[in-house]
């Protein structure tokens, strides 16, 4: 038997689509007929990409060409899924007041990431940017000790008729943390959806008001904060930190492999490595590379991500954060140089990264007698 396209067309009329009203041909459905003999192809283009719906299609063609055509007819049908653009998500909910919102991150902890945090803060203050720290850390908050406030407690205020925290200032850096609301010898002892709902409460209950930048110091590894903190606000983007030893670069890589991931896709801004190595005082111009040589480097090379640079081993710089000032605000000092020098980096990263946002969006850096400053 010699088929004919009209008496298909005429049997394809009298099934639907699946999750659609119309019927194949008046849908459009259907793309192509054609016939050999007893032979009949068939293309057809469905929205549902479900295998349901693809194998219910196929079906439904091979039976009523069957019953109304031709019960011996051999029917080959290609289907194609016709799936819509997505359309950009803009994840989270903007703060108003606050134009860059960078997380900062590492692997494992003890690499140093609220040191590297809490520097980076006071260096983009006194290069005249307005800043913030919400030190996400919730099991370990480190920041209030770091900025000399871990005695304050925040204040209520009233702003558009709503009670709001006002952050802690100190260095010219608001600060809210976990800390200010636990005892010193208190254990945070919470599941996720608690810290969730704490951070939140820090996050959007706050008056942070105009900030350039607000910094997210992370908890170290990967997890449900992490996840929460992503889901909850637009982050600009992320600086994973880490020491130079292969131990601490396997979980770095983890750190960059989470922002990465498709349902996360937060730019990584940049690797710092910090211990980076130790210049003794006596023999200024050596160095001991004690954790192992540019393995941070190496791993952002190999990841084809920024490297912004690196933090040497110096006493001061541990014993500032334990006395509540940041060592980069100790002024021509090698480690205040290499803070300055990172700082630079990572807002340069973040320009880079606002090139396709309109001109008002994007940070533009001038820099005068060394020191950085916002133009909107």
């Amino acid at each position: 038997m010699k088929l004919r396209k009209e008496d298909i067309q005429n049997a394809l009329k009298k099934i639907t689509v699946p999750g659609e009203g119309q019927n194949m041909i008046d849908s459009k459905a259907v793309t192509n007929i054609v016939t050999f003999g007893d032979e009949v192809v068939i293309d057809i283009t469905i929205n549902n990409p479900s295998l349901q719906a693809r194998k219910k299609a196929e079906v439904e063609i091979l039976k009523i060409i069957h019953q109304e055509v031709y019960e011996k007819a051999k029917i080959k049908i290609n289907v194609t899924v016709n799936t819509p653009e997505k359309k950009p998500v803009i994840k989270g909910k903007p703060i108003p007041g606050i134009q860059h919102i960078v997380a900062v991150a590492s692997g494992k902890g003890g690499v140093g990431k609220s040191t590297v945090t809490s520097n980076f803060a006071a260096t983009l203050a006194k290069m005249g940017f307005k800043v913030g720290v919400l030190d996400a850390d919730i099991y370990g908050p480190s920041i209030p000790i770091m900025f000399d406030v871990a005695n304050e407690r925040p204040l209520a205020v009233t702003v558009d008729g709503k009670s709001k925290m006002k952050p802690v200032e100190n260095h010219g850096v608001k600060v809210l943390s976990i800390g200010f609301f636990t005892q010193p010898n208190q254990a945070v002892i919470w599941r996720g959806p608690m810290a969730a709902k704490a951070l939140n409460q820090m996050i959007f209950d706050a008056d942070w008001g105009t900030l350039d930048f607000l910094l997210i110091d992370l908890p170290p590894g990967t997890g449900d904060i992490h996840l929460s903190i992503m889901q909850s606000l637009p982050i600009t983007g992320a600086v994973v930190v880490s020491t130079p030893q292969p131990i601490a670069l396997a979980d770095a890589q983890k750190g960059v492999a989470m922002f990465q991931q498709e349902s996360i896709n937060v730019p990584v801004l940049g690797v710092v490595e910090n211990m980076a190595y130790f210049t003794p005082k006596e023999l200024p111009d050596n160095k001991y590379y004690i954790f192992g040589k540019e393995g941070a480097k190496n791993l952002a090379t190999d990841l084809s991500i920024p490297f912004l640079g690196e933090v040497p081993l110096v006493q001061s710089l541990r014993e500032a954060a334990d006395l509540g000032r940041p060592a980069s605000l100790q002024d021509s000092t090698p480690i205040a140089n290499a803070f300055e020098k990172l700082t630079q980096n990572m807002v340069s990263e973040v320009v880079m990264r606002n090139e396709d946002l309109p001109p008002t969006e994007a940070i533009k850096i001038t820099t005068m007698a060394g020191c950085s400053a916002v133009k909107k």
